[in-house]
């Protein structure tokens, strides 16, 4: 389970947080390892001083560029699509470009990324999103565009899974609660209130959610498709 060695993995938006522990994680197995970043060089370096996973500058809310990194790496044995960005707030309010931007980060980036993959990927290969216990529900005010966007991940994973199931390609969404990350911090304004909603009053570690991203993407996750794999502390209980 453990073993990636000579497997080809990307992972989109794998600079910081989540995405971070993931690239560490496959690194960890002796995969061989890329993952995109857009504004954070300096993690970026950090990162790939520490892996040597390689590192590619994409914007992910650029379709173009976005495919031509992915079909930049040839035949993919792991496709992590995990970059993302939040916009919450009074929809009265909010700017129509952000909320905009924030579809194309969230459902349009993973979604051509995906079918960019496939192209080359073998059989048994495995697609990636990270969504967000969000997609399920929404327990506070202003995160409507925000849940919309993940919502809209769990169809596509459903409807690539049929899609691609004749080659036994896996597609699976991890939908993560709170996580300690610079995204949710566990000692942000918000961490006690997001934590109220929590069976278990912790904020999940983000090398929790690579260890599921292993195992997905292992010999164990062959016959797991089209699923959401929450792991939220019972936020969604």
């Amino acid at each position: 389970m453990d073993d990636f060695t000579g497997k080809n993995i990307l992972v989109l938006g794998g600079s910081r947080g989540i995405g971070a522990a993931i690239v560490r994680r496959f690194a960890k197995g002796g995969g061989k390892v890329a993952f995109t970043y857009a504004g954070s060089k300096d993690a970026a370096e950090a990162l790939t001083g520490e892996t040597r996973a390689e590192a590619i500058r994409t914007d992910s809310a650029d379709r173009d560029a976005l495919i031509a990194t992915v079909a930049s790496r040839g035949a993919l044995d792991v496709l992590v699509a995990n970059a993302g960005t939040l916009v919450m707030g009074d929809p009265l309010t909010l700017e129509a470009d952000a909320i905009d931007h924030m579809i194309d980060v969230n459902v349009r980036a993973p979604y051509h990324a995906a079918v960019e993959a496939a192209r080359k990927m073998p059989d048994n290969g495995r697609i990636i999103v990270i969504g967000s216990v969000n997609g399920d529900f929404m327990p506070f005010p202003g995160g409507a565009a925000y849940a919309l966007t993940k919502s809209a991940v769990q169809g596509m994973v459903r409807g690539l899974a049929r899609d691609f199931g004749d080659r036994a390609i896996t597609v699976n969404c991890i939908q993560p609660g709170p996580t300690d990350s610079d995204m949710n911090p566990a000692n942000g304004p918000m961490a006690e209130f997001m934590r109220s909603f929590m069976a278990i009053k912790r904020h999940i570690r983000t090398d929790e959610i690579a260890e599921l991203a292993a195992y997905i993407a292992g010999p164990h996750g062959a016959m797991m498709t089209g699923a959401m794999h929450t792991i939220d502390g019972g936020m969604g209980a």
